[in-house]
């Protein structure tokens, strides 16, 4: 696994796992602007679509996530000395109040009108303001361990942060003296 620099000035990485060509934050947004992938996608998870968003259009399915998609992009790549990617990342759980070690974040779009975003850029904050994107999901459920696609999600952060801690990389600074050494 190796780490892109995302915005060029430490603010935001991506992990490149092995074997893949890009990196996972390029490689979601690809994804999500897919219409073959998207319509796969949602025909085989169509069940929670309707439950869960009252959505039965999947062409509908598909405009809402390509629309959400850019908007969650050109956030998350607003490359700006001022952007702060604090106002977008949360705590993974909903239930954490206090800072931890190499927490587990989500990004998300707020605001929207009407509806919230099933998109989730999930990331391993380093410190306040640097975060290393480990994976995305359309997330339908109320939970992530209720579906494969979303678990896989889990199990990919906690598979980062262990390798971080493994690298003794505890913070932004660790983290670039790892990323020198390479």
């Amino acid at each position: 696994m190796t780490f892109d620099d995302i915005t060029e000035d430490g603010r935001l990485w991506a992990v490149r796992y092995d074997g893949d060509e890009d990196n996972i934050l390029y490689s979601l947004f690809d994804q999500w602007n897919d219409v073959a992938w998207l319509r796969s996608f949602f025909k085989a998870n169509s069940n929670d679509l309707e439950s869960y968003f009252k959505i039965t259009n999947i062409n509908d399915a598909i405009s809402r996530t390509i629309d959400d998609s850019e908007k969650l992009e050109a956030i998350m790549m607003d490359i700006s000395p001022q952007a702060n990617l604090d106002l977008i990342f949360r705590p993974l759980s909903n239930s954490r109040i206090a800072e931890c070690l190499l927490g587990k974040e989500k990004a998300r779009l707020k605001n929207l009108v009407g509806r919230s975003s099933w998109l989730r850029i999930y990331a391993i904050k380093l410190v306040k303001g640097v975060y290393v994107v480990t994976g995305g999901a359309i997330k339908l459920t109320a939970t992530m361990q209720e579906r494969e696609h979303t678990a896989t999600e889990l199990a990919k952060i906690e598979k980062v942060r262990n390798f971080l801690l493994d690298e003794k990389v505890i913070d932004d600074e660790s983290f670039i003296e790892y990323i020198a050494e390479l």
